[in-house]
């Protein structure tokens, strides 16, 4: 059984859309860790998503293949999430954690400085269903107890 940890780990940022207060969807994206079970993402206040996020707690986390890697524009590897929004409190004990494991993903100085900065907060993203394809008719759902592994379809969209 293939598991999201495996499939994720040449990804470094995730496609957000949250809900926007004026109705409409809004796409961004931020860098992401994956600890096997939740995407977390590391966002200043400032920013819309996390205003949305905020709002409406609810998110999906889009990954998708490099057009350049690519054999076939039409056929892009690609997963997308739906997913519960929580915040981490940096008071949580899993706070320091988590982040330590973003400083080992990425520039550990750059990190260091973004979490010196009262805007930032840290996200959990939950994913309630989501699917993910490989190409033409190679598409799963994801499911499993901690929705982390592929399942073969079975006729239905996967969602509740």
């Amino acid at each position: 059984m293939k598991k999201l940890t495996k499939l994720l780990e040449g990804y470094q940022s995730v496609v957000l859309g949250t809900h926007g207060n004026n109705g409409y969807p809004f796409s961004s994206y931020a860098p992401f860790y994956y600890d096997g079970e939740q995407v977390y993402i590391f966002i200043s206040n400032i920013a819309t998503h996390a205003k949305n996020i905020q709002t409406t707690p609810r998110a999906s986390a889009f990954f998708i293949e490099d057009e350049s890697k690519s054999e076939n524009i039409f056929a892009r590897k690609r997963i997308s999430l739906q997913c519960d929004v929580t915040s981490v409190s940096k008071d949580e004990n899993s706070f320091n954690t988590i982040m330590t494991n973003f400083k080992n993903k990425f520039d550990s100085d750059m990190v260091t400085m973004l979490m010196g900065m009262k805007d930032f907060n840290l996200y959990a993203l939950k994913p309630i269903y989501g699917e993910a394809t490989f190409g033409f008719g190679e598409a799963y759902n994801i499911g499993g107890v901690k929705m982390n592994e592929l399942v073969a379809r079975t006729g239905g969209s996967g969602h509740k």
